[in-house]
């Protein structure tokens, strides 16, 4: 049986602010019967994460196309690969059937065609919904579990700071370092924000970064004894004031730089002097350095969430024509949680 499986894709490589003229609706005959003796597996795709390092992807150039696999530099007019949930509708690998439900690597459109090696496996929906496996069970999820306890080392009592705090990842550090035992302050874009923060999320207290004028100041304020932890999620003057006002000892974790994703001139530059003299630690990481922590992070996320100590927070928009727009709402701070476009019904 052939399909028209439409998809989206990039028109040209994007430098700078995504734009809705960047992307363009594709269909393209597609068989949904597998070949004798193949080992391919053809799922009509439910849900798709939309994430911010997908432009990196799209760019002329990022140094990140040439570290890792999944970075790797997207093709114009080709299908974009992205992490999301789907059900098989014809397999010719034994180990999947017809209507089984995989995770992994598929993409911006209607059906995908997965090949033997590509990284997806049979998923077992835990008793929550599937758009959980995008976020808070996800790679969302890991990043946060496996960046605060694994790279930031923390201590009961310490005090952490995460920007971009409403974001997929920053919400669930803020909400891990609580349940831990930290005082957290988290900062945010819109009034709304902050209070999901304060009043949902159990923040110690949160800040509209767009409403300070001094962040250096700012957190003066709210950390008058030093940050011990701080969250990175964008990079810029915010890491710039976190490291002025961090403690002796204090680390880093350097999740994403979102400030810099469309505005090549933006650079962190923190005073080295202070990096050096209170040893501080600074250091970057990628949710797959965390697969180390993966069952830890699953059994006590999924624990949180049965007794309701962890909120998992989405925002979902609907159909594959949506994916352009969602994605362009990242780098405007549209999205609150974990932003995910549901293409079509379970």
């Amino acid at each position: 049986m052939v399909v028209a499986n439409r998809y989206i894709t990039i028109k040209t490589q994007i430098d700078g602010e995504p734009k809705e003229s960047d992307f363009e609706l594709r269909t393209l005959a597609l068989d949904i019967s597998v070949d004798p003796g193949s080992n391919d597996i053809i799922v009509k795709n439910l849900y798709v994460s939309i994430d911010p390092y997908q432009l990196n992807r799209m760019k002329s150039f990022s140094s990140s196309q040439k570290a890792i696999g999944f970075a790797a530099a997207i093709t114009p007019g080709e299908t974009i690969d992205a992490y999301g949930v789907a059900k098989v509708v014809a397999s010719g690998n034994p180990e999947f059937e017809k209507d089984d439900l995989v995770v992994g690597l598929i993409t911006w459109g209607e059906y995908s065609v997965l090949k033997e090696g590509s990284m997806f496996r049979k998923l077992d929906p835990l008793g929550f919904p599937l758009s959980y496996q995008l976020g808070i069970l996800g790679f969302s999820g890991l990043t946060a579990y496996g960046g605060f306890f694994e790279v930031c080392k923390p201590k009961k009592g310490e005090k952490v700071f995460v920007s971009a705090a409403s974001g997929s990842v920053g919400n669930l550090v803020g909400q891990y370092a609580k349940l831990f035992g930290c005082y957290v302050v988290g900062c945010a874009g819109t009034k709304e924000k902050v209070a999901l923060l304060k009043e949902k999320l159990g923040f110690d207290d949160a800040f509209n970064y767009k409403e300070e004028a001094d962040l250096k100041s700012t957190l003066k304020k709210c950390f008058p004894d030093g940050i011990d932890i701080y969250f990175d999620n964008v990079g810029a003057e915010m890491l710039e004031a976190a490291v002025s006002n961090m403690n002796t000892f204090g680390r880093v974790a350097v999740c994403g730089v979102i400030s810099e994703y469309t505005d090549a001139g933006k650079r962190a530059a923190p005073d080295m002097l202070d990096v050096i003299y209170k040893r501080i630690k600074i250091q970057g990481f990628l949710a797959a350095d965390q697969m180390i922590v993966y069952s830890d992070f699953l059994s006590t996320t999924t624990d949180h969430l049965r007794t309701g100590k962890l909120h998992a927070i989405e925002d979902i928009s609907h159909g594959l024509e949506s994916v352009p727009s969602a994605f362009i709402g990242l780098f405007c701070g549209h999205n609150t949680g974990k932003k995910i476009v549901k293409i079509a019904d379970e």
